[in-house]
């Protein structure tokens, strides 16, 4: 019988980086505590460390969703990647254009749109996907905490009668600078 309950083990196993964070944090306030010309500075580049590292886990560990549907999500090097049962493919990080979450028949996924027009949709929900987080992270002036509200807004419902041509809703995530129709002037 174990000690601690499973669901308790299994929330600090999810929260295992935001709580290396905070522990660094607090030892640099302890390092500040102690005073003096070396250990105050110090103590407050360890604790900012912490700190930002603990806000950053925090956002990948909100990002993080259950699997719950097929397919498994690649991250190598610069390549986004989804294999799944009735598709899928290759992104290049480099080629991305946009990044767009959708919901369709109440379930949710992202449209990797590429420069070239074609786009990639992977189920959020789909083993690996959690990775994306970084992958997503790494391109330019993406805004994480703006990528983390999207994912946690309340999805569409899925309609009883799915009607063809039907429009599915979409939220604009992130757009490379630049891209699109430039028109004289």
């Amino acid at each position: 019988m174990p000690l601690i309950r499973p669901e308790v083990t299994a929330l600090a196993l999810r929260a295992r980086e935001v709580i290396m964070g905070a522990a660094i944090l607090g030892f640099g306030l302890w390092l500040i505590g102690q005073g003096g010309y070396l250990l105050t500075p110090l103590g407050g580049g360890i604790g900012a460390l912490g700190l930002a590292w603990a806000i950053l886990a925090y956002r990948r560990m909100r990002f993080a969703q259950t699997i719950a549907a097929p397919g498994v999500v690649e991250v190598d090097e610069a390549q986004l990647g989804y294999l799944g049962p009735q598709g899928g493919g290759y992104v290049s990080i480099a080629d991305l254009q946009e990044i767009r979450l959708l919901s369709l028949h109440g379930r949710r996924v992202w449209r990797l749109k590429q420069l070239d027009g074609q786009a990639l949709l992977i189920p959020v929900d789909a083993e690996g996907a959690d990775r994306l987080f970084d992958a997503f992270a790494s391109l330019p002036e993406i805004d994480t905490a703006a990528l983390v509200a999207a994912l946690n807004s309340a999805p569409a419902p899925a309609s009883s009668l799915p009607i063809r041509g039907d429009i599915p809703e979409m939220t604009l995530v992130w757009r490379r600078r630049g891209s699109g129709v430039v028109t004289g002037a």
